[in-house]
């Protein structure tokens, strides 16, 4: 088959005119889902980190400063451990880490605002704690907590929730691009899902019509071939696909199946002709003249029995020919057939002639195609007992072998030598049966009858000896009533 678009390419295009933009817009889709809850996330996640040292920090530290001030026992643990430093370098870190990330130049100012408070705040938080450690310096740490320390923690507090409320406006203006973006996506999306549909429709109903207009087109020849128009043809498409093949094979077929029917015409006439001309050839007027002024010189000589078994056999001898227009006799009419044959020509040739009919009973009731042992009787009688100028001998027999009859007409007559008996079978086969005038050609008609009515494994078998005689088989399938 040629290379070119085939069905299966056809429906991959299909797909991929759907497949290929759907899958875009998902991932665009997915894209943009994506970006806005990083976008999201990013927000909420500054504002949780914001919001946790936004409520602590300042209750802690300033409980922690108090401590160190007013307890002499504990500041020197609390001041070892560093208790105050590990909460002001954490909340540092924080703060730095969101200092490092943030976009905007607002947000940036009040993180860096946020870690210079700390620095300060760490500070004054050396000072109270150097001196925590001495006494007499009581009062002057406590007016240090309360206008250095608490101060700074409620700036550091202040400027906190200053962020805070940044982030939070920041992610009211993400809501507002989310919702405009969610927006834009569904306008594009409705786009492109219009878009993807035409597109659909229109390529799927130009593929679809490829394929199902040529299939509707070779469905109504198949009709008109059915209904026994063989001239009928598929109209040939133009692609290089299934459809082409399919198309091309039909019309190779119904073209080959047109010529078998009208090779079987042609057939069946030539076996009506055949069947014609054989027909003519046993009402042969020398035959019918000769066996009357036989009966008129017996019925002038007073042999009324010879009249009557003369008659007798000349009725059945055409009763049989005739058979209501039977193609098909039993094996009883066609024994019956052969016997009044060869009584009539008996008594003509009663000095030169004698038969016998071994045919047994139990095969008396299968079908034969009539004429199919006449003929051969009548060759034996005149190309083979005639010619011997002396007494001659025809044996007429039958038998089943399998699902096959097989009978056999032997005469001991004159023969042929090699270089004729090969004609006769040239002649048999249909080789030589343009010659004129047609020898053979009643074994010739016999064979092609069998083989066009039973089949070609049936028909002739001819063999002979110069001098010492002729014997036809003929093989045909066992059919019962």
């Amino acid at each position: 088959m040629k290379t070119g678009s085939t069905l299966k390419k056809r429906l991959h295009m299909l797909m991929l005119v759907c497949l290929v933009p759907l899958t875009v817009m998902a991932v665009y889709l997915l894209t943009l889902v994506n970006q806005l809850s990083e976008r999201y996330d990013f927000i909420v996640e500054n504002i949780t980190m914001a919001n946790a040292y936004n409520i602590n920090f300042k209750e802690d530290m300033d409980y922690l400063m108090y401590i160190i001030v007013a307890n002499s026992e504990r500041a020197k643990e609390l001041v070892d451990t560093e208790q105050s430093h590990i909460m002001i370098s954490e909340a540092r870190e924080v703060f730095q880490n969101l200092y490092e990330i943030s976009e905007m130049d607002y947000g940036k100012n009040q993180l860096n605002r946020i870690l210079k408070s700390l620095n300060t705040l760490e500070d004054r938080v050396e000072e109270i704690e150097r001196d925590a450690l001495v006494s007499g310096y009581y009062d002057k740490n406590m007016e240090r907590l309360d206008l250095n320390i608490r101060i700074l923690t409620e700036l550091i507090q202040e400027q906190i929730q200053k962020y805070i409320y940044y982030e939070a406006t920041n992610l009211e203006v993400l809501r507002e691009g989310i919702r405009a973006d969610v927006d834009r996506g569904i306008r594009m999306s409705l786009v492109m899902f219009l878009l993807i549909l035409a597109g659909a429709l229109f390529i799927s109903r130009k593929i679809t019509t490829g394929i199902t207009e040529p299939i509707r087109r070779l469905c109504e020849a198949t009709r008109v071939a059915g209904s026994g128009d063989f001239a009928v043809r598929a109209q040939e498409v133009t692609t290089d696909d299934e459809l082409s093949v399919l198309n091309t094979s039909f019309n190779q077929m119904v073209e080959k199946i047109g010529n078998l029917v009208e090779d079987i015409r042609v057939e069946q006439l030539n076996l009506r002709a055949m069947e014609l001309k054989l027909l003519q050839a046993q009402i042969n007027p020398h035959f019918l003249y000769n066996t009357l002024d036989a009966i008129i010189w017996l019925a002038e000589a007073g042999e009324k029995a010879q009249v009557v078994r003369m008659v007798s056999s000349l009725s059945d001898f055409f009763r049989t020919t005739l058979s209501k227009g039977r193609d098909d006799i039993s094996v009883e009419e066609e024994e019956t057939h052969i016997r009044s044959y060869l009584e009539i020509q008996q008594f003509r040739y009663r000095d030169i002639l004698e038969y016998e009919i071994r045919i047994p009973e139990k095969m008396h009731h299968c079908r034969i195609l009539k004429l199919t042992l006449q003929p051969l009787v009548e060759n034996a009688l005149y190309h083979g007992i005639k010619n011997k100028r002396g007494l001659g001998h025809i044996l007429v027999t039958g038998k089943m072998e399998g699902e096959k009859m097989i009978f056999s007409v032997s005469d001991d007559g004159i023969g042929m030598d090699p270089d004729r008996l090969k004609k006769v079978r040239r002649i048999i086969a249909g080789e030589l049966a343009d010659e004129n005038p047609p020898s053979g050609f009643g074994l010739f008609n016999v064979e092609q009858r069998i083989k066009l009515n039973c089949g070609t494994e049936y028909g002739l078998v001819i063999d002979s000896v110069y001098g010492r005689g002729t014997t036809v088989q003929v093989m045909i399938p066992i059919v019962k009533k």
